[in-house]
C-alpha cells in the first residue's frame, strides 16, 4: 500500500469522524447525508484498494461476523450500584446528611451537587488506551461484564479513538431513542416491545449487525478510572468526557441549595414525557472530587451520589401463572399473569415474558414475588424476582404446542411450533400479516377474516385467498353482499403491488418494510431477489449477517418456493422498481416530515420523498431542504422556524414534486 493512499485514508477517516462528532456530540451537523454516504463510500474503495482499514475508520461501525459466545471481563475499577430515594422528602433527608457528614471532616469544601438524567438503558464501560478503544463491556455484577466491543462499535456515538493517550476507563449509557424504536417497528417484521430492552437486547446479542441496526446512541457520566486525572469536579469531568468525543447529557444542574436541588429533579419529571429517551430517575451527585473521596462507600453504593426513582414505572406483584402464544413464525412468546397492581391509574394483570431463555435467566417461579417495570406506556415486563422472595412453584417447559398439540422444538432462547399449516394462530398471524397496510394492503381484511377463513375455508396460505368466490364469502356470518364484494374486489386489487410490499407480506425472518424497499431498491426486480446470492446480498447497504442468512433460507426453503411460484401463477405481479440512485425532484435533498398530514400518512409521505429521490430524515438540520409540516407538529417545526428552514403543508408538497 502506498502512503499516499494511506494519507488519502486518514484525512478522510478523520473528516468523516469529525462529522460525525459534530452530529452526535455538538448537535451541530456540518456534512448532508448525501454527502456524508459519499465519503463513506470513497473511504470504503479505498479500503479496498489497500486491502486494510484504519483502527478508527467507521467503516467498523457495521458490525462484523457473529460471536459464538461472550468473554469476561474484569473492570479496572468497580461499577457502582446506586442508594435510591423516591420522594422529595427523601431526598432532602439524604441531602442533609451529605452536609452532616461534610461538616465532620475539616479541609472539604463547601457542597455542591450535580443533577443529572438518570438514563434507563444499559450501561457499557469503555476501556481506551494509547487514545483507542479497546475493550467494552456490561457492567455485570460491579466488577466482571461481558466484552461487548464488536457491539459497541456500531453505536455511533461511542469514539473508537479519542486526544486522551492515557489508560482510562469511562461508564455511560446505550439507549435506543423513542424516535428511533417507533421508525423501527414501523418496518420491523417483529416490532420491539420497548426502548430498553431494544437497546439492551442489541447490546447482548452476539450478531453484531443486529446491534447496528437498531442505531443506538450513548450518554457518558463518569470516568471511573483514569492516570493523572485532569479535572477536579463533576463539572471539568464532563467538559473533559465532551472534548474527547464523548455525546454528554444535555443536563447538568449545579447548586449548594438544597432546595435548588430537589426542585431541579422535580423539573427532571416533570419533563420526562417530553423527551425521546427513557428516563427513569434523576442522579444527584456531589461534585467535588476531594468530597467523594472522603465520603468514600459502603459496601455497596458510593455515599456521595443517590438515585431519585419517579413513581409508578416499577412494582412488586405475585407471578400467578404463565401462559404462551404462538407468533406467524411460530416462536411461542410467554405471557406472565401478575397479581393486579397499579402503575398511574392503570391496573396490570399481564405482563411479557421473552422467551423460555429469559425465564432462566430470571429465575423465575410461580408464586414467587416479582419485579415489574412499566415503560413507555406498553406491555409492562417482569424483570426478575425480589431478592428475598425467589421461591415458588417451578414454571415448566411446554413441550406441546398450547394451540394445536404439536411437539415443540427449543431453537436458541426459544420455543417453536412447526406445524405451519395446522396451527391456527400462526396461519392467522399469517394471513393478517400479509393482507397488512404495509404488505398487500387488502381493504376490509382483519384479523376476525383471518380466523374465519381458516375455520370455516380451510385456508391456510395467503395464495388461497386468490382463490377464494363470493358465493364462498357469502355463506360466512356477517357477509352481506357489499362486504363480499368489497373483500373480493380488495383481494383482486392486491395482485397488483410494489415489490417491496410483497418482500415483506411474505413474511421473510428478520425483514421489516424498511429492509424490504433497501433489497427492491437495490436488485429492481422478483427475479433478481430470488437470485442473489450471499455476496450480492451483502453488498446492499444495511444488509448483512442474520439478515442476508434469512434472505438465503427463505428462498432455499421448497414450501416458500411453492408459495410464491404459485402467487405468480394466480395473477399477483410485483413491480420491478427504478434501481437506486436514479434522479428525481427532490434528488439530494433532506426532507423531514412532522406533525399529522391530511391525507398522507407518515409512511406514505416519506415513501413519496424517497421515490423522488429524497432523504426521508428523521431531525432537523441546518441541511435540511425543508419540513413536511401537518397538524399537532411539534419541536421539528419549532427548530425549523428557529434556523429558517421552509415549512411546506400537503398540498405544497404535492404540487412540488409533480412539477
Amino acid at each position: 500500500m502506498s502512503e499516499d493512499l494511506r494519507a488519502a485514508m486518514r484525512v478522510l477517516v478523520d473528516q468523516i469522524n469529525e462529522a460525525s462528532w459534530r452530529y452526535y456530540v455538538e448537535d451541530d451537523p456540518i456534512l448532508s447525508d448525501q454527502e456524508w454516504d459519499r465519503l463513506y463510500d470513497q473511504l470504503l474503495e479505498m479500503e479496498r484498494q489497500a486491502g486494510m482499514v484504519l483502527p478508527d475508520s467507521p467503516t467498523r461501525r457495521v458490525g462484523g461476523e457473529p460471536l459464538a459466545a461472550f468473554k469476561q471481563h474484569r473492570h479496572l475499577s468497580r461499577l457502582w450500584s446506586m442508594d435510591k430515594v423516591q420522594s422529595p422528602e427523601a431526598l432532602r433527608q439524604w441531602l442533609a446528611r451529605a452536609q452532616a457528614m461534610q461538616a465532620r471532616q475539616e479541609g472539604l469544601p463547601p457542597l455542591q451537587w450535580a443533577v443529572e438524567y438518570k438514563y434507563d438503558g444499559l450501561t457499557v464501560n469503555l476501556t481506551y488506551r494509547d487514545g483507542a478503544l479497546v475493550h467494552a463491556a456490561t457492567r455485570g455484577n460491579g466488577q466482571v461484564g461481558e466484552e461487548i466491543l464488536p457491539q459497541a462499535m456500531t453505536v455511533r456515538g461511542i469514539p473508537l479513538s479519542i486526544p486522551y493517550r492515557g489508560l482510562m476507563e469511562i461508564h455511560g449509557e446505550c439507549i435506543m431513542r423513542l424516535s428511533e424504536l417507533k421508525r423501527f417497528n414501523q418496518t420491523a417484521a417483529e416490532p420491539l416491545k420497548n426502548a430498553r430492552n431494544a437497546a439492551a437486547g442489541a447490546l447482548r446479542n452476539l450478531d453484531p449487525q443486529v446491534t447496528a441496526s437498531r442505531r443506538l446512541n450513548a450518554y457518558f457520566y463518569e470516568v471511573g478510572y483514569i492516570e493523572d486525572p485532569p479535572y477536579q469536579d463533576q463539572v471539568g469531568m464532563m467538559r473533559f468526557i465532551r472534548e474527547n468525543g464523548f455525546p454528554v447529557s444535555p443536563l447538568l444542574a449545579v447548586s449548594a441549595d438544597p432546595e435548588e436541588i430537589n426542585a431541579a429533579v422535580a423539573r427532571v419529571e416533570a419533563q420526562r414525557e417530553t423527551l425521546d429517551f427513557l428516563i427513569d430517575g434523576a442522579v444527584v451527585k456531589i461534585t467535588d472530587k476531594a468530597t467523594r473521596e472522603a465520603f468514600g462507600y459502603t459496601d455497596k453504593f458510593p455515599r456521595w451520589a443517590v438515585a431519585c426513582k419517579f413513581a409508578a414505572e416499577e412494582s412488586t406483584t405475585t407471578l400467578e401463572r404463565v401462559t404462551w402464544e404462538p407468533g406467524r413464525t411460530g416462536k411461542l412468546t410467554p405471557l406472565g399473569h401478575v397479581m393486579p397492581v397499579e402503575f398511574s391509574g392503570v391496573t396490570v394483570r399481564k405482563a411479557t415474558l421473552n422467551n423460555w431463555g429469559d425465564i432462566q435467566r430470571k429465575r423465575l417461579s410461580l408464586g414467587a414475588t416479582v419485579w415489574i417495570r412499566r415503560s413507555n406506556d406498553v406491555i409492562p415486563e417482569i424483570m426478575g424476582v425480589v431478592a428475598d422472595d425467589a421461591q415458588g412453584l417451578p414454571i415448566d417447559k411446554p413441550e406441546h404446542c398450547p394451540a394445536c398439540g404439536s411437539q415443540l422444538e427449543e431453537i436458541g432462547a426459544n420455543l417453536f411450533c412447526l406445524n405451519r399449516d395446522g396451527c391456527k394462530p400462526q396461519v392467522v398471524a399469517r394471513l393478517t400479516h400479509y393482507a397488512g397496510r404495509d404488505a398487500m394492503d387488502i381493504a376490509g381484511f382483519s384479523e376476525k377474516t383471518a380466523e374465519l377463513f381458516f375455520d370455516r375455508l380451510g385456508v391456510q396460505e395467503p395464495d388461497q385467498l386468490y382463490t377464494l368466490t363470493r358465493e364462498q364469502l357469502l355463506g360466512l356470518p356477517g357477509f352481506l353482499d357489499k362486504k363480499a364484494d368489497n373483500l373480493i374486489e380488495g383481494i383482486r386489487a392486491s395482485r397488483d403491488c410494489q415489490l417491496d410490499a410483497f418482500l415483506f407480506a411474505i413474511g421473510i425472518p428478520n425483514i421489516g418494510r424498511g429492509t424490504a424497499r433497501d433489497i427492491a431498491a437495490e436488485l429492481g426486480s422478483l427475479d433478481a431477489v430470488r437470485a442473489a446470492g450471499e455476496e450480492q446480498l451483502s453488498a446492499i447497504p444495511g444488509v448483512g449477517g442474520v439478515l442476508v442468512q434469512s434472505m438465503v433460507d427463505f428462498f432455499r426453503d421448497p414450501q416458500n418456493v411453492r408459495l410464491i411460484d404459485s402467487l405468480l401463477a394466480l395473477g399477483v405481479r410485483p413491480h420491478d422498481m427504478q434501481l437506486s440512485g436514479a434522479p428525481g425532484r427532490l434528488t439530494g435533498q433532506s426532507v423531514v416530515v412532522t406533525g399529522t398530514l391530511p391525507t398522507l400518512s407518515r409512511q406514505q409521505a416519506e415513501e413519496l420523498i424517497r421515490r423522488h429521490g429524497g432523504i426521508a430524515a428523521s431531525a432537523v438540520s441546518r441541511k435540511t431542504a425543508f419540513v413536511l409540516c401537518g397538524e399537532s407538529a411539534g419541536s421539528k417545526l419549532q427548530k425549523a422556524q428557529q434556523l429558517g428552514i421552509p415549512v411546506l403543508d400537503e398540498a405544497a408538497f404535492l404540487k412540488l414534486i409533480q412539477e
